[in-house]
């Protein structure tokens, strides 16, 4: 079984939608039991908040649901936990090394890197362009479909 951590700053917008979409992707192919996969957050901003009301109401368009979803902070233990840590920028992947005192394993990815067009996820708590948000959520996670 791949196991799966999905990381952005604040565990509401970003890492959710690419944690519902993940798991919206392995029912639709049938391989629920080939992943585990959950979400968090770098910081302790939004620690125990829903998904943030535009992008639960953006993975309802498509018919996804995120209902029970809270955030939490990645921990050192989420390094041993998981195959790969999949962050959505930069920033978000130093944060995530330095939580998990380095990358040994090299587990700690961008999701971008897993499409033609290597990048941040666009980030829609500054740009309220959550259309643009679920479109690289969804590339990134058809490719990493692909890839594991």
């Amino acid at each position: 079984m791949k196991r799966i951590l999905f990381v952005c700053h604040g565990n509401i917008c970003r890492s959710p939608m690419a944690e519902f979409v993940m798991k919206d992707l392995v029912r639709k192919a049938g391989r629920d039991g080939d992943y585990y996969i959950e979400s968090a957050a770098t910081s302790t901003e939004e620690l125990g908040n829903e998904v943030y009301p535009p992008a639960r109401r953006k993975l309802a368009e498509h018919g996804i649901g995120c209902k029970g979803k809270r955030a939490r902070q990645m921990v050192r233990a989420d390094y041993d936990r998981f195959d790969l840590l999949i962050g959505m920028d930069d920033m978000n992947v130093r944060n995530m090394t330095r939580i998990c005192g380095g990358d040994p394993e090299g587990k700690i990815r961008m999701l971008m890197d897993y499409t033609d067009r290597p990048g941040s996820v666009a980030d829609p708590w500054y740009t309220r362009d959550f259309e643009a948000t679920w479109q690289d959520v969804l590339l990134g996670c058809s490719g990493l479909m692909e890839s594991t």
